[in-house]
Parts: C-alpha cells; sequence; structure tokens
C-alpha cells in the first residue's frame, strides 16, 4: 500500500481549494466583404450569445473538452484550435472560482457549417457585454490575430491561393479593422509573395496579377 501524498506542510492535494476548468474558444473569420468575426453560440439555459465553452470532465483532456464544446454547442467540426491564453482572475466569472483555458482557431468562413438557430457569425465589434469574461479572450483573441496581419500576408490562410493584392488588402484590412494604403501595403507585401501567370479583371483596364505565399 502506497503512503497518500503530502507536501512539505502535510496537507493533501484534497486540502487545497481548487478551481472549476473550463475551457472557451474564439473561434475567428471574416466572412466574404464582412468584418472580422467570432463565432457565438445560443445558451441553452440563459438564452444569452456567448463563446462555445464546457468544463472539463474529470479525466479529459484540454483539446478534447475544447472539440466536444464545438461540436455539441455550435455543430462545428473538423476545427483544430490553439491554446491562446489561461485567464485566471477569480472573479472572472459570476458561478464562482473558474479558470478558462482560452482557444482559439481562425478559420476561412466557407470551412464553418454552423448548426441553424444555435450559433451565429458575428462581427467582434458587436460581441460585447458576453458573461463569464468572454469579452477579454475575445480581445486576447484579436490583438494576437492582428499582430500576426501586421508582418506577413494572410498567415490563417483567410484567402485561397492565388489572390489579387486587392483581395489580399481587403482581408487584412478586415482583420485589423482599418483602412490601409494600398501603395504602402503594396510594398510592404511583395517581398513575401510570388507571383503567378494568372490575372484576373478588378474593372475596367489591365488584368490583376494573382499571388501566391512564399
Amino acid at each position: 500500500m502506497t503512503n497518500e501524498y503530502r507536501d512539505a506542510d502535510g496537507k493533501r492535494l484534497t486540502d487545497y481549494p481548487r478551481p472549476s476548468v473550463a475551457v472557451d474558444t474564439a473561434v475567428l473569420t471574416v466572412p466574404a466583404g464582412g468584418p472580422l468575426s467570432v463565432v457565438q453560440v445560443l445558451d441553452a439555459v440563459d438564452g444569452d450569445w456567448r463563446l462555445p465553452g464546457t468544463f472539463v470532465h474529470e479525466g479529459e483532456r484540454l483539446a478534447s473538452a475544447v472539440l466536444r464544446s464545438l461540436s455539441t454547442k455550435a455543430g462545428v467540426t473538423g476545427l483544430a484550435p490553439e491554446q491562446l491564453h489561461v485567464f485566471d482572475d477569480p472573479s472572472r466569472d459570476d458561478r464562482g472560482w473558474v479558470l478558462s483555458v482560452a482557444h482559439v482557431d481562425v478559420v476561412p468562413a466557407a470551412a464553418l457549417v454552423l448548426e441553424e438557430n444555435r450559433a451565429r457569425i458575428v462581427p467582434v465589434a458587436e460581441t460585447r457585454g458576453m458573461v463569464h469574461g468572454h469579452d477579454d479572450i475575445v480581445a486576447f483573441a484579436v490583438d494576437r490575430l492582428r499582430a500576426a496581419y501586421a508582418g506577413a500576408p494572410d498567415p490563417h490562410r483567410l484567402l485561397d491561393e492565388p489572390f489579387t493584392m486587392t483581395e489580399l488588402r481587403r482581408v487584412h484590412e478586415a482583420v485589423r479593422g482599418e483602412a490601409l494604403l494600398p501603395d504602402s501595403f503594396r510594398r510592404a507585401m511583395l517581398p513575401m509573395l510570388t507571383a503567378t501567370e494568372a490575372k484576373r479583371a478588378e474593372g475596367p483596364g489591365k488584368p490583376a496579377t494573382r499571388y501566391r505565399r512564399r
């Protein structure tokens, strides 16, 4: 028979109060011609819109809990969210002491087939006021995403290749939430792109060159 573990103070693990552990996921996307948006789900009990999330079950891995919550609450499968940040303020959740391991995924809008009437895609600017600190999770995820798009051409591949410079700029504008100077944007992106032989007409005049990421 093994001895029960005790720490240097003689306490067992069960002698310490422990938080509940939840996972919450910000699934970000850019609908065609739209702004940076996030997936929300309708809570079956309280009737409000929030991020898909769940409490972690005993013996369950975090990644499994994330996929379970996306499937059961949003009807979404096939994603691969990554850990974003641990939100551990003891007062962040009005239900009690809940530690949230937040996750994020950034996917093309076409890849999101949501369960009708239970999930929706909403501009991030319209998601304020969510429960359980979900606003903070979205803000953190958006800041991380915008930092990535400041230095690379569509690193999360929201656009299919090949694409025109205008299409690329519009995606970056949606992600960053601001207009970008076309000439400055072009100069910054060109060293990281490879021109293809394909052309695309964008109104009158010379057809636009289409690019691939290097």
